[in-house]
């Protein structure tokens, strides 16, 4: 079975994996979901509203067109197998960090970030992990669950620790999440912007990896989060927050729970596309197309 399966592409990508400092991938998988099912055709929807963009982001000044990224299609997942899946996705991450490229990884559900990380942490061991998030995702277990949506960042915290663990945004969670993360995360609970500025002011050089769930942004901008949280950032602050970071040594991300079902207007699909977009140009290098 092929690792990968290409269907419709992001907006301006090349065809060469070899040449491309940029690689897009989706990962359509959420066996795991609490609430709303159905972002495992999240990345399809955010590659149609790709189109929908300009190359050019004035915000930036920079343009898709100078810029090399490859869209690698979406892995192939055995449906409804989290332990398979998840090891799926370790081999596919673990080739794209090995081979030097910058991943961006287009969920699915938000389980789908632990074991890009896992791979992430073996070739940075400091590895920073900076969550945007309306939940704080850090359950031992749910529903006798330890692998969820719901316990991902628990784990994450397991392999890379808390002092390397930030989660901005964050507005939901049981007592005992919360009194988890103040005593070993540094957790802002509904703030974004202004403790970012803060924690980009002191990383410096160090590797990070940034994980975004689409409900940090309030329901009202993304409706098409598969847990919805009222109460968020709007959608200029999350391309702001892309923005901030452009300066940190960041080594990959994924954006994660848009479920396009939910999402008849397509703004949060239009919304992924445009952080993607952002991201590209502010995170990596122009290249050869």
């Amino acid at each position: 079975m092929e690792l990968v399966q290409r269907y419709n592409l992001f907006m301006g990508s090349n065809d060469s994996y070899e040449e491309a400092d940029t690689v897009i991938t989706g990962v359509p998988m959420d066996f795991t979901v609490s609430y709303r099912p159905g972002s495992r055709f999240a990345p399809q929807a955010v590659r149609n509203g790709s189109y929908a963009l300009e190359e050019y982001s004035f915000y930036l000044g920079r343009d898709l067109a100078d810029y090399s990224y490859y869209d690698w299609g979406d892995i192939n997942l055995p449906l409804g197998n989290v332990t398979s899946s998840l090891a799926r996705i370790a081999q596919t991450a673990s080739r794209l960090f090995n081979d030097n490229k910058f991943p961006i990884f287009i969920g699915g559900e938000h389980l789908i970030s632990y074991p890009v990380i896992c791979e992430a942490y073996k070739k940075y061991p400091g590895l920073v992990v900076l969550q945007f998030d309306a939940h704080a995702d850090l359950r031992a277990e749910y529903l006798g669950e330890t692998n969820s949506h719901a316990t991902v960042m628990r784990r994450v915290y397991e392999v890379i620790g808390g002092a390397k663990l930030y989660q901005f945004g964050i507005r939901s969670g049981t007592r005992d999440e919360f009194d988890f993360a103040r005593e070993n995360t540094s957790l802002f609970a509904n703030e974004v912007i202004e403790p970012l500025r803060r924690v980009v002011s002191v990383l410096g050089d160090q590797p990070v990896y940034i994980t975004i769930d689409i409900d940090v942004v309030d329901p009202a901008y993304a409706p098409g989060a598969a847990t919805m949280e009222p109460g968020g950032i709007t959608a200029r602050e999350l391309i702001e927050a892309v923005h901030v970071m452009q300066n940190l040594n960041v080594i990959g991300l994924d954006i994660v729970e848009i479920t396009p079902a939910f999402d008849h207007s397509e703004r949060t699909s239009f919304l992924g596309a445009k952080v993607i977009r952002e991201s590209i140009l502010g995170f990596t290098k122009p290249g050869n197309r």
